[in-house]
């Protein structure tokens, strides 16, 4: 495809870090446009019905179109773009495309989770969190022997769970909640993907600091638990 590709991003956002591991992994040039979800640009409230971001603005010389949503953006670029990340299979796409819903429902889970207002809320969606990644678990022996999702191949589904997982190196540091206890497998995938170049690289090395910061400033009951941490010692409030 001969199109100039630009990611609208914030830095932060899962849904921005798929569009550019799955960039990444086809190899395909793109530019990345980062906005303040805060204070939204009025060219950004005008081209994104949702205000959300990722958008991917694909530019033909003097003419422009902008996509929204990141599950339309991954299927634009598997459809225009070489190194297909989606089975050829239907039905083992079909399978994929399904698990990459229940990454955005985990992704949900996630933003309860960090949200929660006190510690009864706090623990139910940490179980909650636990039985997603349970029913996680039980899927992976189906792959193929390998690394990833599916198998020996990189699907659009390590895309998506790629900056699933990358939540889990800032909750770690805040302390052990447990959700991913008693689950070797999806353990390993956390592993592998967090060793390749592509999710490595769809953040900048400023993000654990601000997502620390984003989620002390929540208000939340984990918010109070990283304060908490930060006074602990002199080791924490330098972390």
């Amino acid at each position: 495809m001969t199109a100039r590709l630009t990611l609208v991003s914030h830095h932060l956002c899962p849904y921005v870090q798929r569009g550019t591991i799955a960039l990444a992994e086809k190899d395909v040039p793109f530019d990345r446009l980062y906005v303040d979800l805060a204070d939204k640009p009025v060219w950004f409230k005008a081209v994104s019905p949702l205000g959300r971001v990722p958008l991917l603005r694909v530019q033909h010389g003097q003419s422009e179109e902008v996509i929204f949503e990141s599950a339309v953006i991954l299927e634009f670029l598997e459809e225009t773009e070489a190194n297909p990340l989606h089975p050829a299979d239907p039905l083992a796409r079909a399978r994929h495309r399904a698990w990459i819903e229940f990454g955005s429902a985990i992704l949900n889970g996630i933003g309860r989770f960090y949200s929660a207002a006190d510690e009864a809320a706090f623990l139910h969606e940490s179980r909650v969190l636990s039985e997603m990644f349970a029913r996680v678990e039980a899927e992976l022996p189906a792959r193929q022997s390998g690394p990833w999702f599916g198998g020996e191949r990189f699907s659009l589904v390590d895309a998506v769970y790629g900056p699933i997982f990358r939540y889990f190196d800032t909750f770690d540091r805040i302390g052990d909640f447990g959700i991913l206890d008693g689950k070797p497998l999806v353990q390993a995938w956390r592993a592998a993907l967090s060793r390749r170049q592509s999710v490595k690289e769809a953040v900048g090395a400023d993000y654990p600091r601000r997502l620390l910061a984003f989620l002390r400033a929540k208000g939340s009951h984990l918010s109070g638990i990283i304060r908490r941490q930060a006074t602990a010692t002199p080791q924490a409030r330098s972390a």
